[in-house]
């Protein structure tokens, strides 16, 4: 039997190596977690069902009144309400009142420690001032599944690119709140979190003249 010489041999390994490495590595078809370049495309987060929404309760978002122009910082901006997905223009829901927004996101101890702070000084204020959660990330169906836990039910939009706090110029911190005046001028910018209904009645009684 016709020996093959050594040489020739280790060039056949070398082939089959390199054919199986090809093998391997080749795209697999349905696979789209790369593409453009091999770039990893983020998954979708968890789909947002009316049954979330419905359970989470929230209340609708403010809505703007007839002929109402939105002026200050957040002119132009629209978000989605976290009650029902449909989109709100910020400047002009809120024009005509003060208002609190208070930037937050689902990760956030502190924010959900003053989440209820939130919901309780609302209650005293009544319709002194507007009270508007501003989600500050992009995975609404956890923001969603927290106020349930919380049974915080404030009106609330997502924010998942932050436009409203680089809209103020706040820093990349949460919790935030912005004190807006009626004509939509920011007050302040409360970068800290609220540590009472008492601390948040006594900061926007200063900063706005509404007493709750």
């Amino acid at each position: 039997m016709t020996q093959v010489p050594v040489a020739v041999r280790w060039a056949l390994a070398g082939l089959i190596i390199v054919m199986a490495s090809a093998v391997a590595l080749w795209p697999r078809g349905g696979d789209d977690s790369t593409a453009g370049g091999g770039q990893r495309q983020s998954r979708p987060s968890a789909l947002v069902t009316d049954q979330l929404r419905a359970e989470a309760g929230l209340s609708a978002c403010p809505q703007p009144a007839a002929n109402a122009v939105g002026n200050g910082p957040l002119a132009g901006i629209s978000l989605s309400c976290l009650a029902d997905g449909k989109p709100v223009d910020l400047a002009a829901a809120l024009a005509g009142k003060p208002a609190l927004l208070n930037l937050w996101a689902y990760w956030c101890r502190p924010c959900a420690n003053e989440l209820p702070y939130l919901q309780e000084y609302t209650q005293r204020a009544g319709n002194a001032i507007t009270v508007l959660t501003v989600h500050s990330d992009p995975e609404e169906a956890k923001a969603l599944a927290l106020l349930a836990d919380l049974k915080v039910t404030l009106p609330g939009v997502l924010d998942g690119a932050t436009t409203v706090r680089n809209a103020v110029g706040a820093p990349a911190v949460l919790p935030v709140s912005v004190l807006l005046r009626a004509d939509g001028s920011v007050a302040e910018v409360v970068v800290r979190a609220f540590n009472g209904v008492e601390d948040i009645a006594d900061t926007v009684a200063a900063e706005l003249g509404v007493a709750a």
